[in-house]
C-alpha cells in the first residue's frame, strides 16, 4: 500500500515518525512523498525555517513537495502521478479540494487531536485544555473537504491532568496520534474498516489561539485563570499588565510578565481586605512563601513563577520584592 502524507508540525511529525518505524514498515505501507506547507521566515533575521515534517523526510530520504495550495491544476497532475493508495494527514494547515481527495483509491484519512465531534479546527488540544476538561483524546478519520467534519474510524481518549499545559498534553497526543495512525492503517490492510458517522448537533469548534488569548482576566474565577494559563502555555503564553502606583499614588511604568507557572490558592468567595473590603480583581497581595497571589472572582490565584518583560525568570516572591516593593500593583489584561 502506497501514501502520500501531508503534514507541516511536530504533531504530524510523530504520526510519518510511526509510519516510518520498523512497526510502520511492517504494515508494507510504503510513503512515496511528502507535502508540507511552504517554509515561514523566523526569528529576528526572518530566515526561512525548514518544519519538523519536511525536516523529518529529508533525512528519511523522501521527496518533499510544498505547493501554496492546489488551485493549480498542474499540482494535482503531479500528485495524482505518484500513484498513492491512500492519503494520511495530520496538521497540514491547508483543507483539501474534493478533487484532491478523490485521487487514491482508499481515500485520504486525517489524525486530529480531539474526540470528534467535539473540538473541530485548529486548535483543539489548547482549546480543551482552557476549557477545563479532564479528558481528550485522537480521532482517526475520513478527510471530507468541509473542516473535520468525516466519519470516524477510530478513537482513543486520553486524560488531561488539572495541572497539565498544553504543551505537555499535545506531546502526548502526538505520541498517541501515531500510535492510532498504525492502528488505523492495519485495519485497511486487513480490509476491517468500520465508518461511523459524526453527530453534527454535538459538533464544536477550537478556533486557533491569537495573542490576545494569552491575556489574564482576573475577572473570571481562579480556576478559570488556570485553565487559560495552561492553555497557553507554551505559545502564546500567559500575560498579565500590572499596572503600578507607589505610596504617594503616582502612576509608575506598567510592567508586561509572562506566567510561567500558576496554581489555584483559593476558591472561597472574594479576599477582603483589612477593612473587610474585596480586593479589587487583579490585585496584588503579599506574597505567600514564594508565590504572588493576586485577587479574582472567588479567591486567589498565585503567580509561582514569571518572568517580566526584558527580564529574567523569577519567582513570584523574588519579582515581588524586586519590582513592586512599597508599591500598589493591578494586573490590567486590557492592555497590549
Amino acid at each position: 500500500m502506497k501514501a502520500v502524507f501531508f503534514g507541516t508540525p511536530d504533531f504530524a511529525a510523530s504520526s510519518l515518525q510511526a509510519l516510518l518505524s520498523p512497526a510502520g514498515k511492517a504494515l508494507g505501507l510504503e510513503v512515496a512523498a511528502v507535502y508540507c506547507q511552504p517554509d515561514r521566515p523566523a526569528g529576528r533575521g526572518h530566515a526561512l525555517r525548514i518544519g519538523p515534517v519536511k525536516a523529518l523526510a529529508l533525512a528519511a530520504g523522501l521527496p518533499v513537495l510544498q505547493p501554496l495550495n492546489f488551485k493549480d491544476p498542474a499540482s494535482l497532475d503531479a500528485l495524482g502521478a505518484l500513484g498513492a493508495d491512500i492519503f494520511v494527514v495530520a496538521a497540514y494547515g491547508l483543507i483539501l479540494p474534493k478533487a484532491l481527495l478523490d485521487l487514491p483509491p482508499l481515500g485520504a484519512i486525517n489524525v486530529h487531536g480531539s474526540l470528534l465531534p467535539e473540538l473541530r479546527g485548529a486548535a483543539p488540544i489548547q482549546r480543551a485544555v482552557m476549557r477545563g476538561d479532564i479528558r481528550t483524546g485522537i480521532t482517526i478519520m475520513r478527510v471530507e473537504p468541509r473542516l473535520d467534519s468525516g466519519p470516524i474510524l477510530l478513537q482513543r481518549a486520553l486524560a488531561i491532568g488539572m495541572d497539565e499545559t498544553a504543551g505537555q498534553v499535545y506531546e502526548q497526543m502526538a505520541a498517541l496520534g501515531g500510535e492510532l495512525l498504525l492502528e488505523a492503517v492495519g485495519r485497511f490492510k486487513a480490509g476491517a474498516v468500520h465508518e461511523q458517522a459524526q453527530d453534527e448537533s454535538r459538533a464544536t469548534y477550537a478556533a486557533k489561539l491569537t495573542k490576545t488569548d494569552g491575556l489574564l482576566d482576573f475577572s473570571q474565577t481562579a480556576r478559570q485563570l488556570h485553565n487559560q494559563a495552561r492553555g497557553v502555555t507554551p505559545w502564546p503564553g500567559a500575560q498579565v499588565c500590572l499596572a503600578r502606583q507607589d505610596e504617594n499614588g503616582r502612576e509608575l511604568v506598567p510592567l508586561q510578565v509572562l506566567v510561567e507557572k500558576g496554581t489555584v490558592l483559593r476558591e472561597e468567595g472574594p479576599s477582603l481586605d483589612d477593612n473587610g473590603l474585596p480586593y479589587e480583581p487583579g490585585q496584588a497581595l503579599p506574597v505567600r512563601g514564594e508565590t504572588l497571589p493576586l485577587a479574582c472572582a472567588d479567591g486567589l490565584y498565585g503567580i509561582e513563577r514569571l518572568r517580566p518583560a526584558g527580564g529574567k525568570s523569577m519567582t513570584g516572591a523574588a519579582f515581588a520584592n524586586g519590582y513592586l516593593k512599597n508599591c500598589r500593583a493591578v494586573a490590567e489584561p486590557s492592555r497590549p
